[in-house]
């Protein structure tokens, strides 16, 4: 193991280096990480882009918390781990070829997941996103926006017995929809025509739980006219890009349950880590579709570009140290 490694330093908009920097020490209670990939979140768009209240240069890694690899070293007082152990981790500068995490957010690979990239903390999202929306046997539920993030919840949402209209702007995303277990389709391109498309595919109950997952304002606006009476609107969307402004009257008028599906909690993040990896092990999900760019860590701007773009059947890439 060398002393050093390669990050990605984001100097400027759209703009990364690539440094030479101190492999770090692990200390009390964690791991270094020696890296095999990250995936690429869509919420680094926005700072990758620069934000009015951007700092640069960042981090060396700096956005990369998707990660997984083996363990490299064992910080003092560690235990139920082993050098050489793949694992997938909770990290927070993992464009890189190494990164530390809390040896508590870190969860082992079995062996039906060798070979294979597995960004976990994506999936945890959405295990716990999936948990949070309460979806039962039976309900119709609406998904706004079909990317990495809409198609695994409506497989969840699918295989959970619910009837899923999924809502998206690419015919690509659309045919994802379907291949994930969608019952029904709709092009994202009218907001009062996808209305009325939803009122009367249900009969004008509209949806019992409707999740937006674009983190824009017209998808949060579409999806809270979406849901039914007494239903629940979930916010899955990253919201980073500034203030929201939200139709109260019909909220209230509606009696809806609001969730932010954003998960803080230290341990409830990592038991959704911990339900991804068995989902995958397990094949009850399949990156496989969703996995659809890998990039050398030195081009990571040509896959924030691409995440942005998202260029025909583009869902989601991923960079290799």
């Amino acid at each position: 193991m060398t002393q050093t490694m390669r990050a990605a330093v984001l100097e400027g908009p759209q703009r990364f280096s690539m440094a030479e920097v101190p492999v770090p020490a692990p200390a009390p209670g964690e791991v270094l990480i020696r890296l095999e990939g990250c995936g690429v979140c869509a919420s680094n768009v926005e700072p990758w882009e620069g934000q009015p209240w951007s700092a640069w240069p960042g981090a060396p890694g700096g956005m990369g918390h998707e990660a997984w690899g083996r363990i490299a070293v064992l910080g003092h007082g560690v235990q139920g781990l082993v050098v050489g152990q793949r694992v997938t981790a909770l990290t927070e500068r993992s464009y890189a070829e190494y990164d530390v995490a809390p040896a508590a957010m870190v969860v082992p690979l079995p062996a039906a997941l060798d070979g294979m990239p597995v960004p976990g903390e994506p999936v945890a999202c959405a295990m716990n996103i999936f948990d949070r929306s309460d979806i039962r046997a039976g309900q119709t539920v609406a998904i706004v926006g079909i990317g990495f993030l809409g198609a695994i919840l409506t497989r969840l949402a699918a295989d959970a017995g619910a009837r899923v209209i999924a809502v998206s702007r690419r015919a690509e995303t659309l045919d994802l929809a379907r291949r994930m277990g969608a019952a029904e389709t709709i092009p994202m391109d009218d907001h009062w025509r996808i209305i009325e498309d939803v009122r009367r595919l249900t009969g004008g109950r509209m949806a019992h739980r409707a999740i937006e997952c674009v983190g824009k304002q017209w998808p949060l606006d579409l999806a809270g006219e979406l849901v039914a009476e007494g239903g629940r609107l979930v916010i899955a969307g990253y919201h980073q890009d500034g203030p929201r402004q939200v139709n109260m009257q019909m909220w209230n008028w509606k009696g809806i349950d609001i969730a932010s599906a954003h998960e803080r909690d230290a341990g409830v993040r990592v038991a959704g880590l911990r339900a991804a990896v068995e989902a995958l092990a397990t094949g009850r999900l399949d990156l496989g579709p969703l996995l659809t760019g890998t990039y050398p860590l030195d081009r990571l701007g040509e896959a924030l570009a691409a995440t942005r773009d998202k260029p025909g059947a583009f869902v989601k890439a991923w960079v290799a140290p």
